[in-house]
Formats: C-alpha cells, structure tokens, sequence
C-alpha cells in the first residue's frame, strides 16, 4: 500500500510541476508569420500588394545566406592572403584593359563626379570581376533570410523593404533581381539603399540600369563615392614601412596627424624614402590583427569605407586601383 502511495504521490508532483513549468518554446516567431508582418509594414510604406504576391509568395530563407554571413574573410585569412586571392596579375591586367577599352566614358564621369576612372574600375574589379559576375542570389530571398535571422536584424530589413520599393517601381523584374548573398546588386553591387540614393541614369534613356549599362555602372559608383565624401584631386593612401618602433596606439583611423608629423614618427615609403612634402593630413592602420603590412591612409580611403566597412576591402581597392593605373 505504501508503494502505491508512494508513486501516486510522485505522480501527482509530476503534473504538478508539468503545470507549473510548461515546455520552453522558441521566442521567435516563425519565418511564415514574420513575412505576414512584412508585407503589413510594406503595405502601410505603399508598396502594392501585386508586387508583394509576386515578391514573397514562396520565399524561404537561405541556410548558405547565413553560413557565409558568419564567415566573413577578416575572422578567416590574413590581409596578405585576401589580397593574393583579390589583386591578382590576372585581374590587374584585366583591369587595365577595361580601363582603356572605356577611357572616353570612364573620363566623362571623372569630370563630373572628380572620381579617377582608376577607383570605378577598380571598385567594378573587386565587386563583380568587371561585370562578369554579379551573384547568383535572390536579392529578396538573400535579405528576408538575414532580416529574419536576427544578428542584423534592422538594418537588412529596412534593405529587404527598399528591394521591395525597387521592384514596384519597375527598375529590373524580381526574376532578374539576383546578387549576392548579402544582397547587393548589380555591376556596382549596391544594397538596395544605395541604388536608391546613389543610382544614376547617365546615359539618358530613363533607367538607372546598375546591371547592364557600363555608362549607369560606372556613374553610381563614381556618383556613391563623391555623395560619400571622395575628396576631388587627392588619392587613397600608400603602403609604408616604418624607422624603428612606434606606438600601436597610433594604428587608427581615429588617430589623424599631418605627413610631416608622421615622417618624424619614422613613417617612410614603401621603398624606405621620405614621405610626399603635401599639405595633407592621414592615419596610419594595420588591416587584420596579425597583418604585416601598414598604410599610410586618407579621407578617400575612409570613403572607399562607407562603400564597404572592412580594411580589407579599402586595402584591396586601393592596391587594385595603383596597380591598374
């Protein structure tokens, strides 16, 4: 008798606590009825609902989309190996060639933007590979999947309802909206945003077409970097070597001081002579925590970084563009 009092005993403090403490369930909700939420708040931005019908009838997110958000080069390669892999021989003589081939055009956009047809082709080289590949992504799957993801959540939808605005105003098809995993799209790879402030129609026939028209690609990228405040007649910066030791303090964009200052800091040209006698001010950094290599950089090189936030990229562009020019 003791037995079974025992176990309804313990039966009964198992519901009890069954109650008390139901299972744990997930604090976010599903992917299904975050998009409801979605196509409210595009809706509301007056954003027509046929374009939301076509848009995200049958998106899902991307499992790849969040595997290579979560391996970006800086946490895996240092800046002397993404370098050999991105400012190659190959690339380099490709990248002269386009230069030439689009001299006249790349020149007509120098002179009303102040960019040097150097920087648009090399930021068109480190983006696309010159046009030749654009990426393979749904640009509104891409973004619906990091949006719902959470690391970044605000920022990629604020861009997935900016794609959604692209598409219902008739700039490209959403079949042909395709680019990275991030979303970036086109020749120049703008995120949605960016098109959105920054595409230009330079060749007059009504369309600021970022995927197709050299003479769109090359404004926008030109027209970007002048909006983000490209310095006209000054370059990016230069790699340099150092006399002696210096403070690693200093290796920060946050730290500003003028090329005579830094010379006496011991900061030298790549060759070992002595820094440019300008008038201009830099800061001295080291892309990656194990890099080797150290820049001499200025306010276009923080510039190139509003286009993309990694010193890796600023680094590569810059080499890109010097090795091309």
């Amino acid at each position: 008798m003791q037995y079974f009092k025992t176990l309804l005993q313990l039966l009964v403090f198992l519901i009890t606590v069954g109650f008390a403490f139901p299972a744990m369930t997930s604090d976010k909700i599903s992917f299904t009825e975050w998009l409801s939420n979605i196509k409210t708040e595009a809706i509301q931005q007056g954003i027509s609902i046929n374009t939301l019908n076509s848009a995200l009838s049958e998106i899902q997110p991307i499992a790849r989309v969040i595997e290579l958000d979560r391996a970006q080069p800086e946490s895996t390669i240092t800046f002397e190996e993404y370098i050999d892999r991105v400012v190659t021989k190959s690339r380099i003589k490709e990248g002269r060639k386009k230069l030439s081939e689009n001299r006249q055009m790349l020149d007509k956009v120098a002179i009303k933007y102040g960019v040097p047809p150097r920087f648009i082709v090399a930021l068109w080289g480190i983006e696309t590979n010159f046009g030749s590949y654009t990426g393979g992504f749904s640009v509104i799957s891409a973004l619906a999947t990091l949006a719902y993801d959470g690391r970044r959540s605000a920022y990629f939808k604020k861009e997935l309802l900016t794609a959604l605005k692209i598409l219902d105003e008739g700039h490209i098809g959403n079949d042909e909206m395709l680019g990275s995993w991030a979303g970036a799209m086109g020749q120049s790879q703008f995120m949605p945003s960016s098109f959105m402030n920054y595409a230009v129609d330079f060749d007059g026939d009504s369309r600021r077409d970022i995927w197709n028209t050299k003479a769109d690609v090359f404004a926008s990228a030109a027209n970007y970097l002048k909006g983000s405040g490209w310095i006209r007649g000054q370059t990016w910066g230069r790699q340099v070597t150092l006399i002696g030791s210096i403070e690693p303090a200093l290796f920060s964009l946050e730290v500003v001081k003028p090329l005579a200052e830094w010379h006496k800091l011991g900061v030298r040209r790549l060759n070992g002579t002595d820094l440019p006698i300008v008038d201009m001010s830099g800061s001295l950094i080291r892309p990656g925590n194990e890099s080797e290599s150290i820049f001499l950089v200025y306010e276009n090189y923080r510039t190139i970084l509003r286009w993309n936030r990694s010193h890796y990229f600023g680094g590569a562009v810059g080499k890109l563009a010097d090795s091309i020019r």
